[in-house]
């Protein structure tokens, strides 16, 4: 949705535009001032000026500026779970980094959402609400304009957003359900890695949910995770930190991987040569995005959706289904 109006009321008398624009909008400053500059306010269908006082029953409306992104359009497929004129939901396959950075600079699932917008004959610049690591699959939320994404945002950072994730994990985990709360860091500021920290090194407050679904006698856990806090790898550090790392997590599967090479040395593969599973039966991290909830920022309603658990979760899950004793 690129339009927003506003019925001016008698409570509203002796309010300017830019007064009611602040007060009904919510729109950033940022945004304020590109709809001042482009001339996107109109009352009753006519230019309008900050400064003016409108009438009860004047109606005030608003257009968004046109906005494009620019990234090489890839054929990725898109697997869309929720769309309309200013919000994009899908569910991101492994294996694709969402956004392009200097080590991936293509291949990404912006590269993908560009092709679509071009075979659709559509016009919005790609703005990503949340993230996901390059091999965790799940829901990923696109704001189709910065309003969209600013409020998104603000729900996040308030607790109004419900973000639940599926992960197998390694071992038993005997208690029923648990909460961990311990900062996360970034020891390095030259490596990817992150681990817990305290606060005065550099660690941010972390609280990650756990319930247990399903244990299997193989050595393995089906939880359900959700997120207080949204740090860099938080499900992956969290459980590795408590004994129980992600199945198939090359990064955290021994558990503070900063200490691991202290000891054992790197036990990364060289550059370039891609990212290797701990696991026999997955070829990644077992943790897929699978339940969000938040208020859509136009309509008012609670948007509640669901991304079914990928194919290789499903085969990992049976394939130690069939080996327990």
């Amino acid at each position: 949705m690129s339009g927003f109006s506003y019925t001016v009321k008698e409570d509203d008398k002796g309010l300017t535009v830019s007064e009611l624009l602040r007060r009904n909008f919510h729109f950033s400053s940022r945004l304020l001032t590109k709809i001042k500059k482009q001339d996107l306010a109109k009352l009753n269908g006519s230019p309008v000026r900050g400064w003016m006082i409108p009438v009860a029953g004047d109606q005030l409306t608003v257009t968004l500026p046109a906005e494009t992104s620019d990234f090489p359009p890839e054929d990725i497929p898109i697997n869309v779970i929720f769309e309309d004129d200013s919000l994009l939901v899908i569910n991101k396959q492994p294996g694709f980094v969402v956004h392009p950075t200097k080590g991936k600079p293509c291949h990404t699932i912006a590269n993908g959402l560009m092709k679509k917008i071009l075979d659709e004959g559509a016009c919005y610049k790609i703005r990503f609400a949340n993230r996901l690591d390059m091999n965790t699959s799940g829901l990923l939320i696109v704001a189709k304009n910065g309003f969209v994404q600013d409020q998104i945002i603000h729900q996040m950072k308030a607790g109004i957003t419900e973000k639940k994730y599926l992960a197998v994990v390694d071992g038993i985990i005997q208690r029923d359900q648990g909460t961990v709360r311990a900062p996360i860091g970034r020891p390095d500021p030259n490596e990817v890695e992150r681990w817990i920290l305290p606060a005065d090194k550099g660690g941010f407050d972390s609280v990650t949910h756990y319930k247990v679904l399903q244990r299997y006698s193989a050595g393995y856990t089906l939880v359900e995770v959700s997120l207080e806090t949204g740090r860099t790898h938080q499900i992956r550090v969290h459980m590795a930190y408590i004994g129980h790392p992600v199945t198939g997590d090359h990064l955290y599967n021994n558990g503070d991987p900063f200490l691991y090479r202290k000891l054992h040395g790197d036990f990364r593969r060289v550059e370039g040569d891609g990212e290797k599973s701990t696991s026999p039966f997955i070829e990644r991290q077992a943790l897929h995005a699978y339940h969000l909830s938040f208020i859509h920022p136009i309509t008012g309603q609670k948007l509640i959706l669901k991304a079914p658990l990928p194919d290789d979760m499903e085969t990992l899950i049976n394939t130690i289904c069939l080996i327990c004793p």
